[in-house]
């Protein structure tokens, strides 16, 4: 391995700034359970400093109350739109989302135990969207026409519809049935059906012969196009009259005596019901709709702990399912605390949920026009993109790709520069079965994919690019849990900011349990720095723990120096097994991180170096190389009861002269560092 000047523009990071780690919202208890002085103690030991603070409510189609005090927009009745208070007071300790009671989505990506009102069978209930995307709003001049779309478990025959109108209604809207193999069709597009353009719509329950003849499909979509603008009797906030409200749609055949034989399966459960899901949702809710099973640290109890290690801290807001009103009283809040941030992170995986970019991209800078100046010293972001590859959603209507969508829309508004950052997740696998040798090899591609698409989706390269969360997989499984979660992390680590990322934040950060959420063939594990006793503290570090002490102890000189990325290439064949990340720290010694990714392939690395001469010369001693892998660390897959049986940190060595040559063994990673010449 010979090492080199990085060609092109030089590159370079600062530890407090790149290599970070992430803290979500839990369960209920769960953050009494996890930040507990002996578990922050753990945490901080693995020297990850630049921490990042999710935003779970997103995920679960919630409103985030940040702050337990604040004011309704309907005091008398305790419901309505919710502003936290920003004025400072006791420390916020715990804070909680709140269950939306005009959602339209059976499904979520948080707890996922909710349920769509536009397929309950109540008539009392009702979806609407977002207020705030409507044209008293948002005037951007753009449409952002919101739709619903039911998807059954078979094809069924279609001639009717029944739509149960709340206020205000669609004047203007389609009826369409949806032809293509599947969801993920690129060829997919919707049809409107033969009669069901409607173009003066007058609400109430409106029955409608859709086709002479039924036409057969597995979803249906209402494109609302034109809205009524008519508030419910009595209303005197204008986001009554803002939207759409649907009660509840039905879909199926007309029968001869005027009824329909309904194909939509109506129940207040999201097993049961027939699926539905909506483009946005109404925040507005009630103090009876927290979820209590949805927690999230408070934020005062957030830098009190001290995972910031006091620096700036990466921050979330809410988006898609709060209210700028909300969101600035937030931001308020964190100035008059005069605790540091570092980048506000807005909304959290809306292409996860379905949501269009460009209703997104509206929303979003509608919220920084109200919230610049507040905190000077932040930059505005996001969309913490549950995948860098996400494509749209059964919209072919709209760009392929929804980060390009996103970059698109906001190029028309000539706006691009309000994203101080673009965020997104790395998640590279759901199914960790198998060859985990070959997933870790094409994780390295993939990454560099998803690099390379940021740019062609239209994002400039000098725009910041973060990992807001990564690790093997959203699901978890017994690879997170032995060598190759230690290998992955290197990876992650090195290659992005090799590539010249400015940050990624590991997730799993607290202590947690063994289990299997997806393949029964993947076994147990989980993204964890320690394994978590009973009582939910840190028992034993895992493989993740000794990856982050290598890379920020070893690799990197810890704390804000400038570290020079170089490059590192191989003479020889090394089967693609080995990758190396090579730096000049600011101590000037050289450090070269190795992963070898072959399960059964072993290695000797000799160390050349071309720094100072165009010729390679070898490099020789003194050295210290740390190794860690399978010698150091096992795993015994049994259940819930899992745990390593062998558990020592990295081996450390000394060369103090002659050549140097780095042993890899099968999944095993390296540090090599010393004065190179």
């Amino acid at each position: 391995m010979i090492l080199e000047q990085k060609p092109g523009p030089a590159q370079h990071f600062r530890p407090d700034e790149a290599i970070g780690a992430a803290l979500d919202g839990t369960t209920r208890g769960g953050v009494n359970r996890i930040l507990t002085r002996s578990n922050v103690t753990a945490m901080k030991r693995a020297g990850l400093r630049p921490l990042s603070y999710r935003l779970r409510t997103e995920l679960g189609i919630e409103a985030w109350h940040w702050n337990p005090r604040g004011s309704w927009s309907d005091p008398t009745h305790r419901q309505g739109y919710w502003t936290s208070s920003a004025e400072l007071g006791k420390p916020i300790e715990l804070s909680w989302g709140y269950r939306l009671p005009r959602r339209g989505d059976t499904g979520d990506q948080a707890n996922n135990d909710d349920y769509s009102r536009l397929t309950d069978g109540n008539r009392a209930t009702f979806w609407k969207s977002n207020p705030y995307l409507d044209p008293i709003a948002l005037r951007d001049g753009m449409e952002h026409p919101q739709w619903l779309v039911v998807r059954f478990e078979k094809p069924h025959p279609i001639d009717t519809a029944v739509i149960d109108w709340g206020s205000p209604f669609a004047r203007r809207y389609e009826v369409q049935y949806w032809l293509g193999a599947n969801e993920d069709d690129s060829a997919g597009r919707w049809i409107t059906f033969p009669n069901g353009r409607v173009i003066a719509g007058i609400g109430g329950t409106a029955q409608l012969t859709l086709a002479d003849r039924p036409v057969t499909t597995t979803h249906v979509r209402v494109l609302l196009e034109h809205a009524s603008a008519l508030a419910p009797r009595g209303s005197t906030d204008w986001r009554d009259r803002a939207g759409f409200a649907v009660r509840e749609v039905s879909f199926g055949l007309r029968r001869g005596d005027g009824s329909v034989e309904d194909a939509v399966v109506h129940a207040p459960s999201r097993t049961r019901q027939t699926f539905a899901h909506v483009s946005s949702t109404d925040p507005w809710h009630r103090a009876i709709d927290r979820d209590l099973d949805l927690e999230q640290a408070g934020i005062d109890r957030i830098f009190a702990s001290g995972l910031g290690f006091d620096l700036p801290i990466m921050l979330p807001t809410g988006l898609l399912y709060d209210t700028p009103e909300n969101v600035e009283a937030e931001l308020r809040y964190i100035a008059r605390r005069q605790v540091k941030v570092s980048r506000i992170e807005l909304g959290e995986e809306p292409d996860g949920q379905y949501a269009s970019a460009a209703d997104y991209g509206a929303l979003y800078l509608d919220m920084v026009d109200r919230l610049r100046g507040i905190l000077p010293n932040a930059t505005f972001g996001g969309p913490s993109l549950q995948s860098a590859f996400t494509d749209t959603w059964m919209q072919p209507e709209a760009p392929r790709s929804w980060d390009g969508w996103l970059a698109r829309y906001l190029q028309q508004r000539h706006r691009l520069a309000d994203f101080g950052f673009v965020s997104f997740e790395f998640y590279p696998f759901d199914d960790i079965c198998g060859d985990i040798s070959a997933k870790l090899i094409q994780e390295s591609a993939l990454l560099e994919n998803a690099w390379s698409r940021l740019q062609q989706d239209g994002w400039p390269v000098g725009v910041p690019r973060i990992i807001s969360e990564y690790g093997f997989s959203a699901y978890s499984g017994r690879a997170e849990a032995e060598m190759p979660s230690a290998l992955l992390m290197g990876d992650i680590v090195g290659r992005w900011l090799s590539l010249g990322g400015s940050a990624a934040y590991l997730f799993g950060y607290p202590p947690n349990a063994p289990a299997n959420q997806h393949l029964p063939c993947a076994g147990y594990g989980n993204m964890m720095l320690f394994l978590a006793d009973r009582a939910g503290q840190a028992r034993q570090p895992m493989p993740s723990f000794f990856a982050s002490r290598l890379l920020t102890q070893a690799w990197a000189q810890p704390g804000h120096g400038r570290h020079d990325v170089l490059a590192a290439v191989f003479e020889g064949s090394n089967q693609g097994d080995v990758t190396a990340y090579p730096v000049r720290r600011p101590d000037g010694r050289i450090s070269v991180l190795l992963v070898n990714r072959s399960s059964s392939r072993s290695h000797q690395i000799g160390l050349y170096s071309k720094l100072q001469s165009p010729t390679a010369a070898r490099v020789f001693g003194p050295v210290t190389i740390f190794n860690y892998g399978p010698q150091q660390y096992t795993w015994i897959d049994k259940g819930e009861d899992s745990h390593p049986t062998r558990d020592r940190p990295p081996d450390e060595q000394h060369i103090a002269t002659g050549p140097v040559t780095i042993e890899l063994p099968p999944f095993t990673m390296a540090e090599s560092g010393g004065s190179v010449p």
